[in-house]
């Protein structure tokens, strides 16, 4: 077993626990990290750090309390398409975790680079959002006020909970109502990055999926959505209906956080998945990954097909997209729309 499926067995109520000596042993490094996470927000909230603030635009930020993913690359694409809809000029700051270079990169999907110097999620961020631009960089502060003197109205924060140096307007937090925050504990013992008490900082909680456990009263308005699969889109670039994949022979390939929901996707869309090919997350996809074997169809995640090399063999992809179920007017009211 991986460490990470390790750690997982230990985060999550519900699953086999592993040994409690495993969760003995991370008690420790936990009491660690939870001074050293309170020490640094003490600093933000008393004056001893300083937020930089830019002027011009909305900055709103898109987070969440856990490692591991829970649907962030999603809102934004959601939050992103809803702006500019309303005819904001909308600008996406990441990291771009993953990605292979370190300078700064800027471009909407029609000049998008590769995704080694982009990175996965902020190369599919502009693919499904073509009027949005997409900076990413490791001074997000800095690439905000950039965003300003490009004419930004709105900025959005991508995975940015815990990047405090820059000021933002809100902070919109997503859980993952399928396995809540775990047992409560943070890394490594659990999977907080923060203690729970860190949501009194949220002015919106973007619940994803209904809850199967009781979660934690929330400080802040609430939206709940759902994230669905809405098509397939083949190896040609055609859009399919999802009838197509009934009774199919598919290969999974996956690296993203949890593969087993995608795994789970297909398999409640009818198809017949006779092989899983499941990577760490962002990890490098190269041609035995993507090669089809006995007619079976390989499928991936969008996030994984904005890596595939430019030598690779074609293959099918999910499209999944956002349906807001409750708490619109909530989503309006912080978004100013």
């Amino acid at each position: 077993m991986s460490l990470s499926g390790a750690l997982e067995r230990v985060w999550y109520p519900g699953q086999d626990r592993g040994t409690p000596g495993m969760a003995y042993a991370l008690a420790i490094p936990e009491l660690a990290f939870r001074a050293a996470v309170s020490a640094r927000n003490a600093l933000y909230d008393r004056g001893g750090l300083r937020s930089v603030r830019v002027t011009g635009a909305r900055v709103i930020s898109v987070g969440n309390l856990t490692v591991g993913g829970s649907g962030k690359t999603p809102a934004v694409i959601h939050l992103a398409s809803m702006l500019s809809a309303a005819g904001r000029r909308v600008f996406v700051l990441s990291r771009g975790y993953g990605r292979k270079s370190r300078s700064t990169a800027i471009f909407r999907a029609a000049d998008a680079p590769s995704w080694e110097l982009a990175g996965d999620e902020p190369l599919l961020i502009a693919r499904r959002c073509p009027e949005a631009t997409v900076m990413v960089g490791a001074d997000r502060a800095a690439l905000a006020m950039e965003a300003v003197k490009r004419g930004a109205e709105v900025i959005l924060l991508d995975d940015g909970f815990q990047h405090r140096r820059l000021l933002r307007d809100v902070d919109i937090v997503v859980v993952d109502a399928a396995v809540g925050f775990g047992n409560g504990r943070l890394l490594p013992r659990g999977p907080l990055r923060e203690p729970l008490s860190s949501l009194h900082r949220a002015g919106l909680i973007w619940l994803v999926g209904s809850p199967i456990r009781p979660l934690p009263p929330f400080p802040a308005p609430m939206v709940q959505v759902r994230v669905r699969p809405t098509a397939l889109i083949s190896a040609s670039g055609v859009e399919e209906p999802l009838e197509s994949l009934r009774g199919r022979r598919v290969i999974a390939l996956a690296a993203i956080a949890r593969p087993e929901r995608f795994i789970a996707t297909l398999t409640s869309l009818g198809a017949d998945v006779v092989e899983r090919r499941l990577l760490p997350d962002h990890a490098p996809l190269s041609s035995h990954h993507l090669a089809s074997a006995d007619g079976a169809l390989v499928v991936t995640t969008e996030k994984d097909h904005a890596r595939l090399p430019s030598s690779a063999p074609p293959v099918a992809r999910l499209r999944i997209d956002t349906k807001i179920l409750d708490g619109e007017q909530a989503l309006t009211t912080a978004l100013r729309l």
